[in-house]
Order: structure tokens, then sequence, then C-alpha cells
């Protein structure tokens, strides 16, 4: 918790110990005065504390005019200082929370070829939760402020916004971003999100989730490089279990959750070797220097190529898919850095 915060809760925690006290010795004081009941003790001491000004339950002896008159003057020194403490509080906590989101988008100005994730639903955590897996640098925008505020953290960075609204996309850096994922709700607001960040960045590469399948041609007219239907691809998925269920329980399993546990990589050939010298598959030998085996190749043209041949010539801006153990995953990246 933060010091300014922590010293402000227990000023709040004197402040109420006070006048829980104070309320405590007019009770008891106007009880033993005036021989009146708990009730009555009760209802002068709240009038004498709030001086609202109500009239006295019995005629007040010269005594209890005298405790009244250090109640009156305790009571407003205490609430007096009981609603400086709230107020200085509640402002306080909103500064900080300006200042806290100011800092966070200090952080995201800095941020280059980032990730923006539109909506932080079932689809939006579950994007940011492999983008976290995998160390990606990524900003959530989020329009509900009760959902941002209860997952807001430095490891989140998150905005505030409307993604359909292109001041919103701008402040998430849409202009430097390389890909945006657009999880949101409706396939309305998916579209309009599409439409903007397309406008705002001809060179992005979008992503979109879509409930129904009439919205998928649209969302591809509109901008996005691939459309994402996640209940067909639920339902496809619980089919094949059916079909050919030992197939999907292996492809399960490889298990492309994070870095620890990673089964699948895809790695650009430019960072394997000097692409300009254009090696085979045979000559980088992968399977030999880090056990892992090349299972998919895609050329710069962005055409695939399964169990590609030991022949196949790894040119530049092309990409390799290597399949191996988490050991030997790790054992790749170290060896070349990824």
């Amino acid at each position: 918790m933060n010091p300014l915060i922590r010293l402000f809760r227990s000023r709040i925690y004197t402040a109420v110990w006070l006048l829980s006290l104070l309320l405590v010795i007019g009770v008891i004081g106007y009880k033993l005065m005036l021989n009146i009941s708990w009730v009555d003790a009760v209802y002068m001491t709240v009038i004498t504390i709030t001086t609202v000004g109500y009239g006295e339950v019995v005629p007040l002896e010269p005594e209890a005019k005298i405790f009244t008159v250090f109640l009156i003057l305790t009571s407003v020194i205490i609430v007096g200082y009981a609603i400086k403490i709230i107020t200085e509080y509640i402002l306080s906590k909103n500064d900080l929370d300006e200042l806290k989101q100011k800092k966070m988008q200090k952080e995201i100005d800095k941020l280059n070829d980032h990730i923006i994730v539109c909506g932080y639903g079932r689809n939006g955590k579950q994007a940011v939760k492999k983008l976290l897996a995998h160390d990606k640098k990524f900003v959530v925008v989020e329009m509900d402020k009760e959902v941002a505020d209860r997952y807001k953290s430095p490891l989140l960075p998150m905005i505030i916004g409307n993604a359909n609204e292109d001041e919103v996309l701008i402040q998430a850096g849409i202009e430097r971003a390389d890909i945006m994922i657009s999880a949101l709700p409706s396939d309305a607001d998916n579209l309009f999100a599409v439409l903007s960040a397309r406008q705002l960045n001809k060179d992005l590469k979008i992503i979109s989730r879509a409930s129904e399948e009439t919205s998928y041609q649209k969302l591809k007219l509109a901008g996005a490089n691939n459309v994402i239907l996640p209940d067909k691809i639920g339902g496809d998925h619980m089919a094949s279990l059916v079909v050919v269920p030992d197939l999907v329980e292996f492809i399960d399993n490889l298990g492309i959750v994070g870095k620890k546990n990673i089964n699948i990589e895809e790695v650009p050939v430019d960072k394997l070797y000097n692409a300009q010298e254009s090696k085979s598959i045979r000559e980088l030998d992968l399977r030999q220097k880090t056990g892992c085996t090349v299972i998919g190749f895609k050329g710069p043209n962005g055409e695939y190529l399964v169990n590609p041949g030991a022949d196949v010539v790894l040119v530049p801006e092309s990409k390799i898919i290597v399949l191996g153990r988490p050991e030997q995953i790790q054992n790749l990246n170290s060896t070349y850095n990824l």
C-alpha cells in the first residue's frame, strides 16, 4: 500500500476513535447527571455533538450545562478534524490515481511495435495471459472503469476508454503499434474499432473477434487480417475430441502457454543466421544443434509448407516452425538469443 494512503487511513482511524470516545463520554455523562434513560442520554449526546438545536429532554442543571458546553466545544474540534482528514483522503486518493495513470501513460508512450488489446473480457483476458507468458509488450483498452480499476497493475498497462474512438487508440499508441487484437463484446464495436485502427495505421496487423459468421466478411472488408470465431473454434474442438480424440489431446499437450513449457516455436530465419547466404534446412542442422525438428516453413510470400524437406532453402524474411521438448526449445532460444 502507498505510504501516503496508509498515513491517511491511520488518521481516519484516529478520528473515528475520538468520535466514538466523545459519544461514550457524552452518553455516560448525561445518564449520570440527569438520571435519564440510555435512549434519552444517546439523544442528548447526538443533538449536542451535531449542534442541531433540538430541545433538551429535561431541564439542565448548572453542572449539566457546563458539561454540554464542554461537549459542544470538544465535538466542534473533533468533528472538524474528522471532516478535514476524510476530505483530504478522498482528494489525495483521486490525485494518486491520476498520478498513477500519468505514470502509466508515460510508459505506454515509450512503447514501439507493441500489441493493443481492445476489451478485457473473457477473450481479452486469455489473450493477455498468453502475451504475458511470452513477455510481449502490450496495452489494454477497456471502457468499463470498474473492470479497469479491478485489474490495473504495473504488469497490466491499461487505458480506460472506448476503443472505437480515435483519441483513445492514439493514446494507446496505435500509430507505433505492430498488432491490434479487438476482443470487444459486440461485432459492431469490433467493426468500428477495426475501421478506426486501419485508418490510423495502414501497416497494422489486426486480429478481431466475431460472434456471428455473417460478421466475418464485414470485418475482413473493414481491414482485419484475421477474424476469429470463438464459438466455432470451441465447437470444432469438442467435435474433434469425438472424432480424433488422441490427436487432439496430443496437440493440446504441446503446451504453447509459456517459455517454461513451450513445445512449438516460430522463428524468423534472419535470427538464425545471415539469411543472405541462403542455407537449407539440412545445412542449418537445428536437429543436431538444439534437438528441435522443423515441422513448418513460411515463405516471404506468406505461403506455408508443412513438413518441409531438408533441401528447402531458408531465404530472407521467411520463418520456420520448430517442434521440440521444453528443454530443447529453451536450448534453441539460448543458442540463438531469440
